[in-house]
């Protein structure tokens, strides 16, 4: 029997909930004390930082 072709919606889907899947791993465990510390150079971590010092400021 021949190997059958996903059909581009199909294929959309795959790959879609796939990307899902890593999104949501990515942005789990960042809590300290966790294993996976989030490193200090991450983009996300510079933003929370900036974040940080207005909110003070803003006080």
């Amino acid at each position: 029997m021949g190997v059958t072709r996903l059909k581009r919606k199909d294929r959309r889907n795959k790959t879609t909930s796939r990307m899902e899947v890593q999104f949501l791993s990515l942005g789990r465990n960042v809590e300290l004390g966790s294993r996976s510390k989030m490193s200090e150079k991450s983009q996300i971590a510079k933003n929370n930082a900036v974040l940080d010092k207005l909110a003070a400021e803003a006080k």
